[in-house]
């Protein structure tokens, strides 16, 4: 079974040595170093984990790493005004406000709002759209990128291949399919999602199937062909009374019935997620050489 993993923390830590080695050579040649800010309103306990482990690994390759933690009940004008703040601070080179933000703030209008060359999450409709057309100057969103760069560093061929996309979301699915059927990567996919007519059958014609519909061991064993590759971005907590703490993590596939089947598999933990991170300082230091008009 252990040779059938693809071990994303193992290609995460490969492509944090290579940006470490990047900003090293970039600062002995400039004096400068990337800039990354994370905005978090509220202290969500989640949330505060996911930016910590951000700022850390931001600190780890000695980017310039700034923290903003807002009140809860912060006011969207409050937001706006933070966001432009770093927008026209020249240190900072990336802006990524933590999501989901709390009910009274509007998502969309902060995402706006974040200027495209610094939006190191690629959610700015921009970069929404240079990432589909192909154009080379814009920012992937990361956790596809992520899987995309998993796909290819564990010398999966994506060309001509049917890939398989389960969920439609903004954040995974669409992008992700964008990227799949760009010059070079040359897939042919199909999204599936809830209103999916026969999703067994559509699943059990890929040659790799990506998963991110949200919902715990959705896809089994039954549903996936032998040889199939599976990229599990899903990441779930689920209740078990047999784990010290009262629950357990699981994906979007039911790793245990679809494992024997599979080709290659991502884990979870420890498939997609620590490549998130990964790409979003690789984004990140994207962004500051564009600025900076270096490297």
């Amino acid at each position: 079974m252990e040779d059938k993993l693809i071990r994303g923390k193992v290609i995460a830590d490969e492509i944090i040595a290579e940006l470490r080695e990047e900003v090293s050579s970039l600062k002995e040649k400039s004096g400068k170093v990337p800039g990354l800010a994370v905005v978090l309103i509220g202290e969500d306990p989640a949330s505060q984990v996911y930016v910590n482990s951000k700022e850390k690994m931001a600190n780890s390759l000695g980017y310039h790493s700034v923290k903003i933690v807002l009140p809860l009940d912060s006011s969207q004008e409050a937001v706006l005004a933070v966001v432009e703040e770093l927008n026209n601070d020249p240190a900072i080179h990336g802006i990524l406000v933590q999501s989901p933000p709390p009910p009274q703030i509007d998502e969309e209008q902060i995402i706006l709002n974040i200027n495209p060359q610094k939006d190191v999450d690629g959610f700015h409709p921009s970069n929404v759209g240079l990432v589909f057309t192909g154009a080379k100057d814009g920012f992937p969103p990361c956790t596809p990128w992520g899987c995309l760069e998993l796909l290819k560093r564990s010398k999966v061929e994506t060309k001509g291949k049917h890939a398989v996309i389960v969920g439609r979301s903004n954040i995974v699915g669409k992008p992700m399919a964008s990227l799949m059927i760009q010059k070079g990567v040359d897939s042919t996919v199909t999204i599936c999602h809830s209103r999916t007519a026969d999703l067994g059958a559509e699943i059990r014609r890929a040659d790799i199937v990506i998963a991110a519909v949200g919902i715990p061991e959705f896809i089994t064993g039954d549903m996936v062909s032998e040889g199939t590759v599976v990229i599990d971005v899903g990441i779930n907590r689920v209740d078990d009374e047999t784990r010290p703490r009262g629950y357990r993590l699981c994906g979007d596939v039911d790793f245990e019935s679809v494992a024997p089947k599979a080709s290659l598999i991502t884990p979870v933990p420890g498939g997609v997620g620590p490549m998130t991170i990964a790409m979003l300082m690789s984004n990140t230091l994207l962004a500051f050489k564009r600025i900076e008009n270096i490297g």
